[in-house]
């Protein structure tokens, strides 16, 4: 199995392969994404709500993310790793930004950054590419905006965001990123920035003509019960599976059918007789 580099995702967009990522917040899940083949791991602030329980994005911190990407970085080996800039930590100037992406590569062994944005990150992207460290974008619905956005939204309804997320996918090739992430854009905008782009693009809820495809690992796979955004497949049913083995767990230590002799230590038991 090779290992996956951003001159990957570069040959992918020239042959029109289909890129492969997947969010991946812990050392075990790192692992299993490893054997399967898949191209790219984002470790995502999204673990904000899928591993810390949170609403939303905004409570993670940058020791939240580098804690996490040096979890995944050990237990995956092949796939390119991006790490989530989170909430505040570029928005205070250049400087800071690549600061706090020169932690995610040095501490957190990411191999690469993403932040989101357009037009008004273009100078962070810059930033951070010249202190050579790679940089995926991230346009259309930006969680880490959902208070400016009044929820979350699609982005693309109407022709003001049309031509925002057009400059915002021009602004951020220009800038030097080498990928860029389409979250909740409709399917012909999505495939129109595709066509206009020389740098390849990650669709989540962006439609079939992406260069590639995300999707949160939990959502996927079938941990969060009935909850699917519309956007979402389901490949597995892990969730009703872990439900299940937990309930029998329980019932057969209550039981008592578990621990049976099989799982038990042996002893010379003349040990245990009074003297």
């Amino acid at each position: 199995m090779k290992n996956i580099t951003v001159n990957t995702f570069r040959e992918h967009k020239q042959t029109g392969e289909k890129l492969t990522m997947i969010t991946c917040y812990d050392y075990t899940t790192a692992k299993l994404v490893d054997q399967s083949g898949i191209d790219s791991i984002l470790v995502g602030d999204s673990l904000g709500m899928t591993m810390l329980g949170y609403d939303d994005t905004l409570s993670v911190t940058l020791d939240d993310m580098i804690h996490h990407s040096a979890a995944v970085a050990r237990g995956a080996k092949h796939p390119l790793i991006i790490c989530d800039m989170p909430f505040m930590t570029y928005s205070t100037g250049t400087r800071d930004a690549v600061m706090a992406a020169g932690r995610l590569i040095q501490e957190g062994h990411a191999h690469a950054v993403k932040l989101e944005g357009g037009t008004e990150v273009q100078e962070e992207i810059k930033a951070i590419v010249a202190a050579k460290i790679p940089v995926c974008a991230h346009i259309g619905l930006t969680p880490q905006s959902v208070n400016t956005f009044g929820g979350f939204k699609v982005q693309g309804k109407d022709q003001a965001t049309v031509d925002k997320l057009l400059a915002d996918a021009k602004a951020v090739e220009e800038a030097g990123a080498f990928a860029v992430v389409m979250e909740c854009v409709p399917a012909p905008l999505a495939k129109k920035i595709t066509d206009m782009l020389t740098i390849p693009t990650i669709g989540i809820g962006a439609g079939v003509d992406c260069d590639g495809q995300v999707l949160v690992y939990q959502d996927m796979l079938g941990m969060f019960g009935d909850f699917v955004p519309k956007f979402v497949k389901q490949f597995a049913h892990i969730g009703e599976a872990m439900v299940k083995g937990f309930k029998d767990y329980d019932d057969a230590v209550k039981n008592k059918t578990f621990p049976t002799k099989e799982h038990e230590f042996t002893m010379d038991t003349t040990l245990l007789e009074e003297k």
